[in-house]
């Protein structure tokens, strides 16, 4: 397929608004297409396939067996990697997060010197699916699944880098919350009618064993079909970095543009302070997200149909919430909405912490909490920085918020991969998280976000 339609030189979005919201309507594609990964692979099914794939490889004959602190894993026969079969998950997220911190300035330099950003984000996001299809095949032993799961979650990493490059260049400054919030909605329903199909299948099935592995299929066609159908509306426009060379992707030079990128980031200080609070804040988002189902069937003693239940519900409602965060986000301005979320994400974490095991009514009343505010959370973050960006330099910036939102995911996967360690559970990790949005509101609320929007040369949006 082609992905090189008419180039336009210069970032600014079209002045065109039938323009702007066919763009808009490609755009929201990738968010639909992407979120099935995070929804069923990461947040549902592969924790508790890479955990019964261990425990077997260890030794342990059940669940219950497997909390055995003794347990361990020796990868490739190295004593230095040894590590407790549900620890594995959480292991490997941290592994894959330091590559992503170490690729994606890489990555977000090269798109700004490439004319051919479309292109980037097709080959990125079949990438990641075939390492997502590939899991079919992962089923003698952990090793293989581990390095499919790697590849998918770094090349998922890297591709967000280069879709979100593109808000700033199809919409206004006024229509980022809005469209920011759209794109988040959409995912949370594409991933969740995916869900349901994969939550029949699990209710059905002899071996749910078989129902992941035909699950992770549906998720690599899904999220490389809908790419496809995405990049389409897509122009390939170029700023002042691709537009000097000759559109060809130089490696060197990308470094060195990116450590020029950092220095000049002393010019504005309340992007780096935005980029610290998010860096806190998404610890907390990130690690209820990917910790929840070995939580859930670990310590709380729930079942596998209550958890794709419960997540399915919080898929659903966290459409509902992206939409309506977004006009709340109108009327009092993003910055007082997230501020708002991240008091009721406080009151979750704490409720979560002291649930019983096995009270399903409870679970799911968090679960509708939780899709209330993750939206909001996640969508405005992004709106919001996408005002604090200099012009020409998006997927640079880009790549540090991915950067701060896999450092946080890296902070809260240790902290959680040490506590289980520990206590062979997760409910120790939970207290943890409390923190992280107690201090990633504090840093929010001291960033002057009129100031640092002027200070890149935007324009002001009507609310803040």
């Amino acid at each position: 397929m082609s992905t090189t339609p008419e180039r336009l030189e210069g970032q600014g979005p079209s002045p065109d608004p039938a323009q702007r919201r066919r763009e808009q309507r490609g755009w929201y594609m990738y968010d639909w297409a992407n979120s099935v990964f995070m929804t069923s692979v990461v947040t549902v099914l592969i924790g508790p396939y890479l955990s019964d794939l261990a425990c077997v490889s260890a030794g342990a004959a059940d669940a219950q067996a497997c909390r055995d602190p003794s347990l361990a894993l020796t990868p490739l026969g190295l004593d230095f990697l040894s590590v407790h079969p549900n620890a594995l998950y959480p292991a490997l997220t941290t592994v894959a997060i330091l590559l992503q911190i170490v690729l994606l300035p890489l990555v977000g330099s090269l798109a700004d010197h490439t004319r051919h950003k479309k292109s980037w984000l097709l080959w990125l996001a079949v990438a990641g699916s075939v390492c997502t299809t590939g899991l079919y095949f992962a089923t003698d032993g952990y090793l293989l699944a581990s390095v499919l799961f790697l590849g998918a979650n770094l090349l998922f990493g890297l591709s967000i880098v280069v879709y979100n490059a593109f808000l700033p260049e199809i919409a206004t400054a006024d229509e980022r919350d809005r469209v920011s919030a759209v794109g988040w909605g959409l995912g949370y329903l594409g991933g969740a009618l995916l869900l349901v199909v994969h939550l029949v299948l699990v209710l059905t099935a002899d071996d749910i064993g078989m129902a992941a592995r035909i699950a992770f299929v549906t998720v690599g066609l899904w999220w490389a079909g809908f790419t496809v159908v995405a990049i389409k509306p897509l122009r390939n426009r170029y700023g002042a970095l691709a537009a000097r060379g000759d559109g060809r992707v130089k490696v060197g030079q990308s470094l060195r543009q990116f450590g020029r990128t950092l220095r000049d980031m002393r010019r504005y200080p309340n992007t780096v302070l935005f980029l610290f609070a998010f860096i806190f804040f998404n610890d907390g988002v990130q690690a209820a997200i990917r910790y929840a189902a070995p939580f859930a069937t670990q310590d709380l003693g729930l079942s596998q149909n209550v958890l794709i239940t419960t997540i399915l519900i919080i898929q659903f409602v966290a459409f509902v919430g992206a939409f309506a965060t977004a006009r709340i986000a109108d009327r009092i301005g993003p910055k007082k909405t997230v501020l708002g979320s991240l008091v009721i994400w406080s009151l979750l974490v704490g409720l979560g912490y002291v649930m019983p095991a096995g009270n399903v009514p409870l679970f799911i009343a968090l679960g509708v909490g939780i899709g209330l505010v993750l939206g909001c959370t996640q969508s405005l973050a992004r709106s919001m920085f996408s005002q604090l960006i200099p012009k020409g330099r998006e997927a640079e910036y880009f790549s540090l918020f991915q950067i701060s939102d896999k450092g946080s995911t890296f902070l809260g996967s240790l902290v959680v991969t040490i506590a289980v360690a520990m206590t062979g559970g997760y409910r120790v990790a939970i207290l943890s998280l409390l923190a992280f949005f107690v201090l990633g509101g504090f840093l929010l609320w001291r960033v002057r976000m009129r100031e640092g929007i002027l200070a890149v040369g935007n324009t002001v949006p009507a609310k803040l």
